[in-house]
């Protein structure tokens, strides 16, 4: 029972949820300027009675409990992990417009239209979707134009907590939405809506209540300009699976990208393609990628970047032209800009290519973001075939890591990248030569081993 209340005034960094007792212009954890927000603070002193409680023996855990429910949607279910597991809660951020109400009124869609057989005899099959950013009408109006006609999806406008956990208690549904969790507040709190406290405290409770009934929740969160979701990082430390849905608004594809996953593998990905109707799966993303590719151009060369478990085959392209300006422009897109500047770095001291005098323009074609340094080899010579304007076989898919020596160096499942070049019909695969030695298997497609990048431009810029 309560004994006590204590409320004291504090100054809480909206960038990092740092507590100061006064207000600072710059916050001292994260550096963050004009972030700290005046909050009031009540803390509850409780005495509990005790309570006899008793571990759990590790080998009488029932791991069948864990039970995975199919959205039918395959690409959202590769991301997740197989499935929804019920009483899970998973975070899904992105930038504004990009399409994350659209995907989870799809998957209310699928849950709710019972094609999942475990959903009908879970004992409860109702998906409810609340909304505090988007009227009713605003809602219908886009599942109809989705082609969405559920009878089993519940639309609530609704962003106090409280009365929020009281419709979920009265009739508790298998899957609920919360869109979004920055406009969701508590009573129990003097602070705004969208506050670090409002945002822990409200994720925290839906956790609860996630973990107590077995209702998967779905919180949408808003992305900060450096594309973090908003709020505490405390808030992706307590959820079960974070998801990010990427993608530029000008183009069709959107990339659906788990960085944290309790009941699954993380750095899986799953695409997407803009509809009219709304969010089609991509099945082959690697033949759609290279699709629009240009023959006999210099500068493209086709790399193999592996996602999770997904094998991709992208275009890369590069663009060297003398630089008009004192300082050269070193421009990327979909590559690291750090990563960039080593391997031109590389290519001047090891392979004899000055590039002070040029400007230098690399693009992963698709809006797609290449993080693994398996593409080093593939950016080496899209760079040399643009500088010396030769072509590079267009019939090549170029694999491996670059190291400071420019040593081509081994990378990882390198059977599964071969196999997918040799799936779209490529001739060749140039791969590092500690890879040839540990293959296998046999593959139909001509596979060469290189030792340094200069081997690898001899093979393809000819």
């Amino acid at each position: 029972m309560l004994s006590s209340n204590k409320t004291k005034t504090v100054y809480i960094c909206q960038a990092c949820g740092h507590h100061s007792l006064r207000w600072v212009g710059k916050c001292p954890d994260c550096g963050t300027w004009n972030s700290m927000t005046e909050e009031k603070v009540t803390k509850h002193k409780r005495a509990y009675a005790k309570q006899k409680i008793a571990p759990t023996p590790l080998g009488e855990v029932n791991v069948q409990d864990e039970d995975r429910v199919k959205t039918g949607l395959k690409e959202f279910d590769r991301v997740v992990g197989g499935g929804i597991v019920k009483g899970s809660v998973i975070l899904v951020g992105g930038d504004p417009g990009i399409g994350k109400s659209t995907l989870l009124l799809q998957i209310s869609e699928k849950i709710a239209s019972g094609m999942n057989h475990t959903v009908r005899t879970s004992g409860y099959d109702k998906v409810l979707y609340i909304t505090g950013e988007e009227s009713l009408k605003q809602i219908k109006l886009r599942a109809e134009r989705l082609k969405i006609t559920p009878d089993k999806i519940e639309i609530l406008t609704e962003t106090n907590l409280d009365l929020i956990l009281d419709v979920l208690r009265q009739d508790i549904p298998f899957m609920v939405v919360i869109d979004s969790i920055q406009t969701t507040y508590t009573q129990n709190l003097e602070s705004t809506p969208g506050s670090i406290s409002q945002i822990r405290e409200c994720a925290h409770s839906l956790i609860n209540f996630a973990k107590e009934t077995g209702s998967s929740v779905f919180l949408v969160g808003h992305v900060t300009k450096d594309g973090s979701i908003a709020g505490p990082k405390v808030l992706e430390h307590m959820v079960d699976t974070v998801l990010y849905f990427e993608g530029e608004k000008n183009h069709i594809y959107r990339i659906l990208r788990t960085v944290k996953n309790r009941f699954g593998s993380t750095n899986e990905i799953g695409i997407f393609q803009m509809q009219e109707d709304g969010l089609g799966e991509v099945e082959n993303p690697s033949l759609l990628f290279l699709s629009e590719r240009a023959q006999n151009i210099s500068g493209s060369v086709v790399v193999c970047s592996l996602e999770g478990t997904r094998p991709l085959l992208l275009e890369l392209q590069a663009l060297v032209s003398p630089s008009n300006y004192g300082m050269p422009q070193r421009v990327c897109s979909g590559i690291d800009y750090k990563r960039l500047a080593l391997l031109l770095a590389i290519l001047e001291k090891r392979a004899g290519i000055s590039l002070g005098a040029f400007d230098v323009f690399v693009n992963a074609a698709g809006g797609v973001k290449i993080e693994e340094p398996a593409v080093d080899l593939g950016t080496t010579v899209a760079i040399t075939s643009s500088f010396k304007d030769i072509p590079a076989d267009n019939k090549s898919v170029l694999v491996g890591e670059v190291g400071l020596g420019g040593e081509v160096r081994a990378v990882n499942q390198i059977e599964r990248r071969i196999r997918e070049a040799e799936k779209l019909g490529f001739e060749n695969c140039i791969i590092p030569q500690g890879n040839l030695k540990t293959l296998n298997q046999r593959f139909n497609i001509k596979i060469t081993g290189v030792k340094s990048i200069k081997e690898a431009f001899d093979l393809i810029l000819t």
